[in-house]
């Protein structure tokens, strides 16, 4: 595979007007080809995505915002309250409003309540009431009035979502949502080793997943060609091995302090961060960085291609077992969701005999660290316990070791390279991403059954799907985007919806009402030319 030439960041922000000056002549094009009968339908309680579980439109009752709306939460509740200012930060630069927040019950405004919701709503799911009095969301906790409040932007006028102030009316459709998820486990994984990602753009990238209410970022921090996340005890790791990355570019890292405010920023989304460090193989960084870490204790020179299998830490060393132990520690202080990932992947050079030994060795000190681990599935060839998540990324529907894995208790993270790889090219034109899993476009990603998609797997085994977006050929947030956006909604959708709602046809409509929302945004999407683009 070629290797993408070095990243000149001083370019970045030309590169992403001139992607998105792209993308909107792709759109126009696209919207040219829509035919009367792929109109989206004219209320927006049709548009939602993920679909909810049932929509009961109110023909003739609309409700519309005002500048003396009112954001009303739930009485004693912090969290509600934190809910309804981030829905006002959200309102407040494209309405003009005050909408102040405060708490208190009322029929008017906008309500957020932890009282009455239907029992079936669960721990993530909400019953959204629009009358023309006024909005009430109610749920069972803050992650359900969050979930809740991301249906509710898509009620009203894309232009909502502008940064700057727009003219209204802000007028919503009359009619009730009931909604709650289909599985538990909804990620979106973003690899910041291959390029580093900022704070700033890891946070973009949070904003926009929470939308389609995925629940969990798993972070790649880890891989031959950088180490990204400061390890107190081990400083060489990112003053080293941190310092480059595809291409031969300056690299970079979170300082522990920028970690924990991500984790805090995501936690604010009501999304969990999972952190991987990948071992034993893609650790050339690591190997760079400490030369005893090598069998023969020589330190490799840092790496800047795209190659894989080439790396090990070396198996049969008390110092590697002191080196992860150390890490996992002060990941996991840093880390205050129930995951760590261990990679575990595409360990070439590494012995089947020795993996095992290492697994044997490693997955013991996650748990001593207060974590369960996931791995990458191949790690389920050293029979780890019950309570380990594979997450399956193959390009074939059949998988006896993750079934295997299955019956001894394990439930997997779905992540099939060939539907959920956000970083594959949508067809032979893209520019961006790599193509060994084969073309991707929106159709293929929405198109499998998380459920029924691994043979023999019960369903009852699946915990849930992840959207990886590995960046080998990415380097900004417009090159993220383009990549995510429309495919990221589809796997969101398949995470929280529930089966019988699957109807390509009917999602296309649905997906196409969220560009206008996306050009308001900023957001540097594809314009496939599957879709009917509004």
């Amino acid at each position: 595979m070629s290797v993408p030439r070095p990243v000149d960041r001083t370019r970045r922000a030309g590169r992403r007007a001139v992607g998105r000056a792209l993308a909107a002549l792709l759109f126009l094009s696209a919207v040219g080809a829509a035919s009367p009968a792929q109109a989206v339908p004219e209320t927006p309680l049709h548009h939602i995505v993920p679909a909810p579980v049932k929509v009961t439109p109110k023909p003739g009752v609309t409700y519309t915002l005002a500048a003396d709306t009112r954001i009303h939460t739930h009485p004693g509740s912090r969290e509600a309250r934190q809910v309804g200012e981030y829905l006002a930060g959200v309102l407040r630069p494209s309405t003009g409003y005050r909408l102040p927040v405060a708490p208190g019950a009322s029929g008017h405004g906008i309500s957020l309540l932890l009282t009455g919701a239907d029992p079936r709503v669960g721990d993530e799911g909400y019953q959204l009431d629009v009358t023309h009095r006024g909005v009430v969301i109610r749920a069972r906790t803050a992650a359900g009035l969050f979930a809740g409040v991301q249906t509710f932007r898509q009620l009203l006028p894309a232009k909502v979502e502008s940064a700057s102030r727009q003219r209204g009316p802000w007028t919503v459709p009359g009619g009730s949502v009931l909604d709650h998820p289909r599985y538990a486990h909804r990620g979106a994984m973003l690899d910041v080793a291959r390029h580093f990602f900022s704070v700033a753009e890891v946070k973009r990238y949070i904003d926009q997943i929470a939308q389609y209410k995925i629940n969990r970022l798993h972070l790649h921090l880890t891989d031959d060609q950088g180490w990204r996340l400061e390890i107190k005890s081990w400083p060489r790791l990112t003053e080293h091995g941190g310092s480059t990355e595809v291409g031969g570019g300056a690299g970079g890292y979170y300082t522990q302090e920028q970690y924990r405010d991500l984790v805090a920023y995501a936690a604010s989304r009501h999304i969990e961060v999972i952190p991987e460090i990948d071992l034993p193989g893609h650790t050339n960084a690591a190997l760079a960085s400490y030369a005893e870490l090598n069998c023969d204790g020589v330190a490799p020179p840092l790496y800047t291609g795209i190659e894989v299998g080439f790396s090990s830490l070396c198996i049969d060393k008390d110092i590697t077992y002191e080196f992860v132990d150390d890490v996992l520690r002060e990941v996991a202080a840093l880390t205050p969701g129930r995951y760590i990932h261990i990679g575990g992947d595409e360990a070439l050079v590494t012995t089947d005999p020795d993996y095992v030994k290492f697994m044997d060795k490693v997955l013991p000190l996650v748990a001593k660290h207060g974590k369960t681990a996931v791995g990458w599935h191949e790690f389920v060839k050293a029979d780890p316990p019950a309570s380990t998540v594979p997450q399956f990324w193959g390009t074939k529907t059949v998988a006896p070791d993750v079934v295997a894995a299955a019956k001894r208790g394990s439930r997997v993270v779905l992540s099939p390279a060939t539907k959920a790889y956000l970083d594959m090219k949508y067809d032979e034109n893209t520019k961006l991403g790599l193509k060994w899993a084969g073309y991707t476009d929106v159709e293929d990603a929405y198109d499998w059954n998380p459920g029924a998609f691994v043979e023999d797997l019960p369903a009852s085994a699946v915990l849930g799907v992840e959207a990886p977006l590995w960046t080998e050929t990415l380097t900004d947030s417009a090159e993220v985007e383009h990549m995510a956006f429309p495919r990221l909604p589809a796997i969101a959708e398949l995470g929280w919806s529930p089966w019988e709602t699957h109807d390509w046809a009917k999602f296309r409509v649905r997906l196409a009402a969220q560009g206008p929302r996306w050009q308001a945004q900023g957001v540097n999407f594809y314009p496939s030319p599957q879709v009917p683009w509004k």
